[in-house]
């Protein structure tokens, strides 16, 4: 017997409407690439997007066309983000951070009709015009009287959005509807594209919006540094409207110093970013010996946060969410919140030893962890396999690309996310590393995320990272390498007296080497690639 409901396919442009008649007064504030700041509510915002639909359909834009950008964090990312979608069309945000083949590749892989730059990019998309397909049409986002980027090649963003109509009329569209599309970094290969529904993007907006509460609400200000050409910026652009947060886009001004001063201006309450970014904002505090006027929690994801960073911040009274996802997920996939009753039954220590794990899975995402025979595993926090994942907002598959398909699935349809993991009785996800970057030495594991987090708390260190390097004897062994804290260097026994507070002896790191920086991926995480290639040939003593 089936229920007797209407239904309704569920539309991204739905919550930018939502957010148009309930939280009229909630602002989206950008930091543009002319220099100055641009500020706007959510009503101003769909007037907009309804132009930008229409010039989209006067460029011969149609249903299932995909639409590219290259811009930064700032009001008009988020223009395409609704308008694009809104026709039926796919938006396809690009990282600047690939390298120029893997743009070409992404671009000519997923089809692109249109492609939307900000003006720092131009010369990235100057240089690539040779190779671009030749019916691709440029447009940059650029004031409507800026003529000093454009060219015969390119159109300008404000033009089209001044010669269009507002009055529209919104498609139709079934909730299966392809909506966006990501591409992986592409650390292993080519990058591979998540093609993601309306249906997918609004109930991911729902799950966030529940989830991840104390950083969203009418009247708080979230400050996205995670980029809008990464994974959606963790789901921001749609659940930031849908809960009346106002957005606070930083541009592309990402270092501390430039955080520091919008964070403050702003009254910004909650930021959400990878660790790297918040070393730098870190550093600014302590030089201004202060926190940002209101800045109330951070969420941390992408990569591990270490247990130094997440004493600091909660010293200065920041909340820290510890999240995980991935782009195949939509992203979020867990988050670190502590409910009420959790934090008043632990004592601060333990409640940071709790945020040190992942968090709990979100409503919609369903976690287990298998053995070699993909057998499943218990969660009882001992227990350790690789962990695989389903629900509403995870891809069934690869856009274009049956070969990742066929490797990532199991035979129950599960997703394998390639990291290893345990999951405690309470439900915390412990992530312990990626397959790749595990160290096998002797027939036993060395975790390198252990080993980073604990030698992440030694002053004199600023950075760091693991890898394995080939021993004659032990298969593989460890290396850390080190950004050092100032100018004095970390000595091999300080940091082996650290670790053995912590790890065996024989899970210590044999040797150590000093860089200026490590390097970082396109989505701002270490690049342990780039490490492995550059000590290829390393000879261990």
């Amino acid at each position: 017997m089936l229920g007797q409901m209407m239904h309704r396919d569920l539309s991204i442009i739905d919550i930018l409407k939502f957010a148009s008649e309930n939280h009229s007064l909630s602002e989206v504030v950008s930091l543009r690439t002319e220099g100055d700041m641009h500020r706007y509510n959510y009503t101003d915002c769909l007037s907009r997007v309804c132009k930008l639909a229409n010039a989209l359909v006067g460029l011969g834009i149609k249903k299932g066309d995909r639409v590219a950008t290259l811009a930064w964090n700032g009001y008009r990312h988020l223009e395409l983000y609704y308008g694009i979608s809104g026709i039926g069309a796919v938006c396809h945000t690009i990282n600047p951070r690939l390298s120029p083949e893997q743009m070409l590749y992404i671009i000519e892989h997923a089809g692109d009709r249109l492609l939307f730059v900000d003006t720092t990019f131009v010369p990235i998309i100057e240089k690539l015009i040779p190779k671009l397909p030749k019916n691709l049409v440029i447009i940059v986002m650029a004031s409507s009287d800026d003529s000093s980027t454009l060219s015969d090649n390119f159109l300008n963003y404000e033009q089209l959005i001044l010669e269009s109509s507002h009055d529209i009329i919104w498609p139709e569209l079934p909730e299966n509807t392809a909506a966006g599309l990501c591409y992986t970094s592409g650390t292993t290969g080519n990058p591979k594209g998540a093609l993601y529904s309306h249906r997918s993007t609004v109930l991911h907006a729902l799950t966030t919006s529940l989830n991840l509460g104390p950083s969203l609400g009418d009247g708080m200000k979230v400050l996205p540094v995670v980029p809008l050409f990464h994974v959606n910026a963790w789901g921001l652009p749609y659940a930031a409207p849908l809960t009346g947060t106002s957005l606070i886009f930083p541009g592309p001004n990402l270092d501390g110093a430039s955080l520091f001063d919008l964070m403050d201006q702003e009254n910004v309450n909650s930021a959400w970013g990878v660790p790297t970014v918040w070393l730098g904002l870190l550093e600014e505090i302590r030089k201004q010996e202060r926190v940002p006027s209101q800045f109330q929690n951070v969420v941390i994801g992408g990569s591990a946060a270490p247990k130094s960073m997440i004493e600091e911040f909660e010293s200065l009274g920041i909340t820290v969410c510890h999240a995980w996802g991935m782009t195949e997920m939509s992203p979020v996939g867990t988050q670190g919140f502590l409910p009420g009753s959790m934090k008043k039954a632990l004592s601060q220590d333990e409640q940071i030893s709790k945020k040190c794990y992942q968090g709990r899975r979100v409503f919609g995402v369903d976690l287990k962890i298998v053995d070699e025979n993909d057998n499943s595993l218990p969660h009882d926090g001992i227990a350790s396999g690789e962990l695989y994942v389903r629900g509403n907002a995870i891809i069934s598959g690869y856009y274009k690309n049956n070969e990742a398909t066929e490797e990532a699935f199991d035979k129950e349809g599960w997703f394998g996310t390639g990291d290893i993991a345990s999951i405690t009785t309470d439900g915390f996800l412990n992530i312990q590393d990626r397959a790749k970057d595990l160290i096998k030495s002797g027939g036993e594991w060395i975790s390198s995320i252990d080993i980073e987090n604990i030698v992440m708390g030694h002053p004199k260190v600023a950075n760091c990272a693991v890898i394995a390097v080939p021993h004659p004897k032990w298969e593989e062994r460890p290396l850390l390498v080190i950004v050092s804290n100032g100018d004095t260097c970390v000595t091999k026994k300080e940091i082996d007296e650290l670790l053995l507070t912590h790890i065996a002896k024989w899970q210590l790191p044999d040797a150590i080497e000093f860089l200026d920086a490590l390097p970082l991926t396109a989505t701002g995480k270490v690049s342990k690639l780039t490490l492995r290639k550059k000590f290829s040939n390393y000879k261990l003593n």
